[in-house]
C-alpha cells in the first residue's frame, strides 16, 4: 500500500501493491508481513524435496518442489522491494510451475511424450521474453486463472479414480486452502480502502502466503500418492511427527 516513503529500494517500480503499509518495521521490507510469510512454503516445500529424493521418485517431482521453494523466494523479493524486475522474478515463475504441474498431471496418458516438454518448454520461454517486455497488468492474471483451470479437470480425474480415503483427503484439504486463501486474496484487493481504516489489518494477502504454502504441499503429495499408485508403488499416506502428511512407497525390487 503506498504512502510516498522512498526507502532503501527506492520509488515503487512495480505495477502492484498489496492492502499492507509500505516499510512499517524496515527500511529494508517494504511490505512485511507479505515477505515473511512465504518462508513457510520454503520450510514445506524443502520437506516434500526431501521425502521426494528419499524415496527415490521421479525427477519431476524433485523439480516440482524446487520450483515451489524458487517461486517463494521470488515472492518475498519482490514484496520486499516492490520493483518492477522482482515483480516479474514472483510472476514469470507462477506461469512455470503451473506448467510443471500441467506436465506432471497429463503426461502419463499423452501418447506422444517429448512433444508435451519440449511446448510446455517453449511457450514458458516465450512467455518470459514477452512478460519482460510488455507489463501485464490484468491480463497476467487472467493467463494465470486460464492455466489453473485447465489443470482442475485431471485433478478431479485423479480424485475420483483414487479409492484411499486418506489420498481424497489431500485433495480435499488442497480444496479447502485454495478457495479460502482466494478469499483472503480478493478480500485483500477489493476492500483495502476499508481495511485500512480498521485498527488491525488481518494481512489478507500474507494469509494467501501461508494458506497456498499448504495448499502447494496438499497438492505434490496427492500427485505424489497418484503417480505412485500408476507406478505399482504400493503408496500411503503416513503422517510426520502425526501432523503432517506425506506419502511412503515400496518399490517393488526389480525397480
Amino acid at each position: 500500500m503506498a504512502d510516498g516513503i522512498s526507502s532503501f529500494w527506492g520509488p515503487v517500480t512495480s505495477t502492484s501493491e498489496c492492502c499492507e503499509k509500505n516499510y512499517a518495521y524496515s527500511s529494508y521490507i517494504a511490505e512485511f508481513y507479505n515477505t515473511i510469510s512465504n518462508i513457510l512454503t520454503i520450510l514445506l516445500a524443502f520437506i516434500g524435496l526431501v521425502n521426494a529424493i528419499r524415496q527415490r521418485f521421479e525427477k519431476r517431482f524433485t523439480v516440482l518442489h524446487v520450483s515451489n521453494m524458487i517461486l517463494a523466494i521470488g515472492s518475498m523479493l519482490y514484496h520486499a522491494t516492490l520493483q518492477r524486475l522482482q515483480q516479474q522474478g514472483d510472476e514469470t515463475p507462477m506461469v512455470w510451475e503451473m506448467l510443471l504441474y500441467m506436465y506432471i498431471l497429463y503426461s502419463p496418458d499423452w501418447h506422444y511424450r517429448s512433444t508435451m516438454p519440449t511446448f510446455l518448454f517453449l511457450y514458458g520461454a516465450i512467455f518470459a521474453v514477452v512478460h519482460s517486455v510488455f507489463r501485464f497488468g490484468i491480463g497476467f492474471k487472467v493467463h494465470y486463472v486460464i492455466l489453473c483451470l485447465l489443470c482442475i479437470p485431471r485433478m478431479y480425474k485423479y480424485y475420483i479414480h483414487t479409492n484411499d480415503a486418506s489420498a481424497k483427503k489431500l485433495a480435499k484439504l488442497y480444496v479447502a486452502t485454495l478457495s479460502l486463501g482466494s478469499l483472503c486474496w480478493f478480500f485483500d484487493r477489493v476492500f483495502c480502502k476499508q481495511i485500512s481504516s480498521w485498527p488491525i489489518n488481518p494481512q489478507g494477502h500474507a494469509l494467501w502466503h501461508l494458506l497456498m504454502g499448504f495448499n502447494s504441499y496438499f497438492a505434490n503429495t496427492f500427485l505424489m500418492f497418484c503417480r505412485a499408485q500408476q507406478r505399482g508403488w504400493a503408496p500411503k499416506v503416513v503422517y510426520l511427527m502425526g501432523i503432517l502428511p506425506y506419502v511412503k512407497i515400496e518399490k517393488p525390487k526389480t525397480q
